[in-house]
């Protein structure tokens, strides 16, 4: 049997000689979860604002209504995604089931409560102290949220690291609607799964290692740029 040394060793000579298997799983991770936070961004920032600024009926039932998804288990999103998209769902003709497509959609469907409920808090903060001066210059309900939104974008970085967080790191729902399929849907958290299972801890491992080394790469990145800004702007 391997010993945990031997075991890190052949993970390591893995990401050091480029493995092809490790190369591909991650790229597609990449692809599925960087198209997932795009979505989310431009659904999950403006929908926050709204819910910040905006007065109408049934807003504070919204806002608990985001926060409580913020939640959501992934394998419920994962069956409900798998029932719109399967042959006998509405949308079963488009065939996007097992695909990458799929897997975006369920994930985008996961970050978007997340992403909302923490631009919400930020827009709000912002909302409180300028609200005063945007209503004597008289912009419409629209042009506060895409100003305080453009004026607090270093801040929704953390909304959208948070997504990008939750999204790599996701499991379920992209093994229900993906089918973990090899070359086709297999990315790094359910490949982890999978080869944890059939005994292959070096690949398992240097994918968690990549997986790890890219979340922190963006979060000293996302750092890096806002304090930038801080700096730059005051």
């Amino acid at each position: 049997m391997p010993t945990l040394s031997t075991t890190l060793l052949d993970a390591v000579a893995l990401l050091a000689t480029f493995d092809a298997q490790v190369a591909e799983i991650v790229w597609l991770s990449l692809r599925v979860s960087g198209a997932a936070v795009v979505l989310g961004t431009a659904i999950g920032l403006p929908l926050g604002a709204v819910l910040a600024i905006g007065r109408f009926p049934g807003q504070q039932a919204a806002i608990v209504l985001i926060n409580g998804l913020m939640g959501l288990p992934s394998v419920v999103v994962g069956v409900v995604v798998y029932l719109l998209l399967s042959r006998s769902g509405p949308f079963g003709a488009f065939g996007l089931l097992y695909t990458p497509s799929a897997m975006v959609i369920a994930q985008t469907l996961l970050v978007i409560p997340l992403m909302a409920a923490i631009a919400r808090q930020v827009v709000e903060d912002a909302w409180q102290r300028y609200e005063e001066e945007l209503r004597v210059m008289r912009f419409s309900w629209w042009q506060s949220v895409t100003t305080l939104l453009y004026d607090c974008r270093h801040s929704l970085m953390v909304a959208v690291l948070a997504g990008l967080g939750r999204a790599m790191s996701e499991v379920g729902a992209v093994m229900v609607v993906g089918g973990n399929i090899d070359r086709v849907t297999r990315v790094m958290t359910t490949a982890i799964a999978l080869e944890t299972s059939k005994g292959d801890l070096p690949l398992a491992i240097a994918l968690g290692i990549v997986l790890v080394v890219v979340i922190l790469v963006l979060n000293a990145v996302a750092f890096a740029v806002r304090g930038w800004a801080m700096r730059r702007y005051g």
